[in-house]
């Protein structure tokens, strides 16, 4: 996720100068290699100290480490962006100095080719222009919202873990066509470019996705039939389940 950011400042040319710390030395090879201009270091200090805005994109699990790395250098003039899961903005507060400015974001994966979804939420001191700035960053790599931090673990189980659900469900896809007959890189191609379409025209046409749906189906036809199946299996309940599990993990990595 870090490099997708990365790329999206790239890709847009914002004019800020980048460093990344990384401990790992074949990562931090490869990212220098991949970006020739950005400042590439082994200690997480030196980055947040050099930083006006610093993103922690590490794993939930890794965030006290990560957080005692940079505890000395974070100021209150430094906005802190994380895109832990499950962290909450009051944890990365009171493990950093005191009136520290942290924003706290849900990425997913799409990011790395420009096409997340991002949502974001305030901590305690962190302004209206800190919630814009993290807005705008994430507008490089797909679109953002805002929400409440209460709503956070919602976002990781619907648009964080989402992406493998829609991996799935075009893999299903594909193995069906293929049952049938279809060749399957052909099977694959329709597959992808029919969840593709779909999902465009819920957001280019602002229209209800149950109106989309009922354009699709006709009277007695092979959609309403498909539909009928879907809805025999509990699509729709293992799908609202499948989020509200994700969003259980996520309390569960924050210790709620």
């Amino acid at each position: 996720m870090a490099e997708a950011i990365i790329r999206g400042l790239l890709r847009e040319d914002v004019g800020v100068g980048i460093c990344v710390a990384d401990i790992n030395p074949g990562r931090r090879d490869e990212l220098s290699v991949k970006f020739p201009h950005v400042r590439v270091v082994d200690d997480a200090a030196e980055a947040a100290d050099w930083g006006e805005v610093v993103i922690l994109a590490v794993k939930p699990q890794q965030a006290e480490g990560a957080l005692d790395l940079i505890e000395r250098v974070v100021t209150p003039q430094k906005l802190v962006i994380s895109i832990m899961a499950g962290i909450p903005c009051s944890k990365i507060e009171k493990d950093l100095a005191p009136g520290c400015r942290v924003i706290r974001a849900m990425p997913n994966t799409p990011a790395l080719i420009g096409a997340g979804a991002t949502a974001v939420c305030s901590g305690r001191k962190s302004t209206i222009e800190d919630l814009d700035t993290a807005r705008q960053i994430f507008a490089l790599v797909g679109s953002s919202v805002s929400v409440e931090e209460k709503l956070m673990d919602a976002v990781t189980g619907l648009s964080g873990s989402g992406p493998a659900y829609v991996f799935i469900f075009i893999e299903a896809l594909t193995d069906a066509g293929v049952k049938h007959g279809l060749p399957r890189d052909v099977a694959a191609q329709l597959a992808a470019q029919t969840v593709l379409g779909a999902a465009q025209m819920v957001t280019e046409t602002s229209e209800h996705p149950t109106l989309l749906k009922e354009k699709v189906t006709s009277p007695g036809g092979t959609t309403i039939a498909a539909l009928h199946t879907l809805e025999n299996g509990c699509f729709r309940g293992v799908i609202m389940n499948a989020v509200e599990t994700a969003c259980l993990k996520s309390k569960e990595l924050a210790g709620k």
